[in-house]
């Protein structure tokens, strides 16, 4: 029985191979029936003057017949149109033939490795790697599997994927100039307008079309518009570098506008060659008549591109709340002379822990504001001299800020995730989290959310309301009058100068501010010390609020109550935004 098992897997083996060999030759058979409608002249003049199979097939609107075989390799289209030409100039090492239904000539066709003085090797599947040794690839399949090998090794979690290509420009000034050329030269014939196409596939789109396919079987999943990224970039030696830069003259071109965080938006010696229509006229400076004054190609001793694979997931975000319980925790990271202030940062506490879960490269912290950390209240010494009265500003009391109530919203961007994770790794991520730093920090609502949710955060930032809890000491007794003077008043616009503290790095603005409502709260024991809980737009600086900042901020706490007034402690309660709720 094992014996007779065997016999049918080798037969069914041998089925498949024959299955497969006769669909190769259904293929070949279907291009060289397509070649054979080309003018031979035209075909010869092509292939005399350097230019690829795939170049040819492309610039007469052959591109599908090609793209459909992926796995059709370059030297087999080679011989298909070399036979047709019947060109004199064929490095073979095979017997030519003239029986067009024979194939094994054509499979068995050995061609010099010759760069294409068109696409300079791209449509070849040649390329020159970040060493400078030269790789060539047979086929579209053969270039597919080295992308997805890529892709692989670095550990993407792939459910889709978009291919992007970048080429120098001279790629296109030499498919501009063909195009003048075989326009020039061949345009009186009887069969021109019928053969060639008045437009044609460019080389980037053909690159993409015959590889996608292929990368979608090897990759398991579909081409689309995906936050995962493959980039083909192609350039050329230094010493070619003048040809790779885009005019911005030449309306036909245009740089692609990339994410800020994006790993691929310093590539600026790229040319991003978006759709161009090759019937337009060069940029390439033409003198002269006639086809003499067309040169093709454009340069002598063309050279492989350098090809960099480069595959990239578009930033992804974890929005959420969090609240800070301790003052002594900033909300970035915080080094003055290589010391570090604070016991801790929310940055690391929440981007540290959730990087690792998404295997990013690294992570951005953005918050819709922040707490101080280590802002001093300020007390004025006046001293009399000469009838001229000069201030000096004594840093007395440290606030620093905690963040309670519904917490304060914030994204962390991971950049080049190779995973996206799951919702219930997030929660389990979020419990980890509130367990292990609860003395310093809480988080919650914790959510992976699209750029959807950087903008409704930045939308959120300028029209949300704070709520804060200050700690006020005035220099009297506190009493009924002065707790109903505050609540009376809604709505109150006040206006703020930017405040003597952050003068060195804030350019000086007046600012209008709206106070919405105040309430005193008295502390036990104490007539000099009460609880100011007050709602403010944001933006308002509420330190300066309450002490009047020099007379900077009109009308303050102290002068509401006509007489000094100190911060002592200050807390946020409360950020009213809809982003990050439960």
């Amino acid at each position: 029985m094992a014996d007779e098992g065997a016999h049918v897997s080798a037969s069914n083996k041998e089925a498949h191979v024959n299955s497969t060999a006769d669909a190769n030759n259904d293929d070949l058979t279907l291009l060289r029936d397509s070649a054979r409608k080309l003018p031979p002249e035209l075909l010869r003049d092509l292939l005399l003057n350097g230019v690829c199979a795939r170049c040819i097939f492309r610039l007469f609107s052959l591109h599908e017949e090609v793209c459909s075989h992926p796995s059709i390799a370059t030297p087999v289209l080679s011989a298909i149109l070399y036979e047709l030409a019947e060109c004199d100039g064929v490095n073979s090492t095979s017997t030519e033939t003239k029986d067009l239904s024979d194939l094994e000539p054509v499979q068995n066709f050995k061609e010099e490795i010759r760069v294409c003085s068109v696409c300079l090797g791209i449509l070849q599947y040649l390329c020159n790697d970040d060493k400078g040794i030269l790789v060539k690839k047979e086929c579209a399949s053969d270039f597919a599997a080295a992308i997805n090998d890529i892709a692989r090794k670095e550990g993407h979690q792939v459910d889709s994927f978009s291919l992007e290509v970048s080429l120098p420009q001279i790629v296109v000034e030499n498919e501009k100039s063909i195009w003048s050329y075989l326009k020039e030269k061949y345009s009186s014939e009887s069969w021109f307008p019928e053969k060639f196409p008045s437009e044609s596939i460019a080389t980037k789109d053909f690159l993409k079309l015959s590889v996608t396919n292929p990368l979608e079987m090897l990759l398991d999943v579909k081409s689309n518009v995906s936050s995962f990224r493959i980039r083909l970039t192609y350039t050329l030696p230094d010493a070619s570098a003048k040809n790779q830069h885009i005019k911005e003259s030449n309306g036909c071109y245009k740089r692609r506008k990339t994410d800020h965080s994006d790993n691929f938006k310093n590539d600026s010696s790229l040319a991003n060659v978006e759709g161009h229509d090759l019937t337009g006229s060069s940029s390439v400076e033409q003198g002269g008549d006639g086809v003499d004054s067309l040169k093709f190609p454009l340069e002598k001793g063309n050279q492989c591109c350098f090809l960099v694979i480069q595959c990239n997931r578009t930033s992804i975000y974890v929005g959420g709340r969090y609240l800070k319980y301790s003052r002594n925790v900033s909300q970035t990271r915080w080094i003055i002379d290589d010391e570090r202030m604070g016991e801790a940062s929310i940055e690391e506490i929440v981007g540290g822990n959730i990087l690792p879960l998404c295997k990013g490269d690294n992570y951005k912290f953005h918050a819709a504001g922040r707490e101080d950390i280590d802002v001093e209240a300020l007390t004025l010494i006046y001293f009399r001299y000469s009838a001229i009265f000069i201030s000096f500003l004594r840093l007395s009391i440290s606030l620093k800020v905690r963040m309670l109530g519904t917490g304060r919203p914030f994204l962390v961007e991971i950049q080049n995730a190779r995973q996206c994770p799951s919702d219930m790794l997030i929660k389990e991520m979020e419990n980890k989290i509130n367990s292990l730093q609860s003395k310093f920090v809480k988080v919650k609502n914790l959510k992976v959310v699209g750029s959807q949710g950087w903008e409704l955060m930045r939308e959120g930032e300028a029209e949300k309301q704070k709520q804060y809890a200050a700690l006020v000491w005035i220099p009297r007794p506190l009493n009924d009058d002065d707790a109903q003077t505050l609540s009376s008043l809604k709505d109150m616009k006040i206006v703020q100068k930017t405040p003597i503290r952050v003068l060195h790095r804030r350019s000086p603005l007046e600012r209008e501010k709206t106070i919405h409502w105040m309430k005193i709260e008295r502390i036990a024991g104490s007539s000099q010390y009460c609880l100011l809980h007050l709602c403010t737009q944001a933006g308002t600086y509420i330190k300066e609020f309450v002490h009047g900042d020099l007379g900077r901020t009109h009308p303050s706490v102290g002068s509401i109550l006509k007489c000094r007034a100190e911060i002592l402690q200050l807390d946020v309660t409360d950020v009213k935004m809809d982003c990050f709720q439960v």
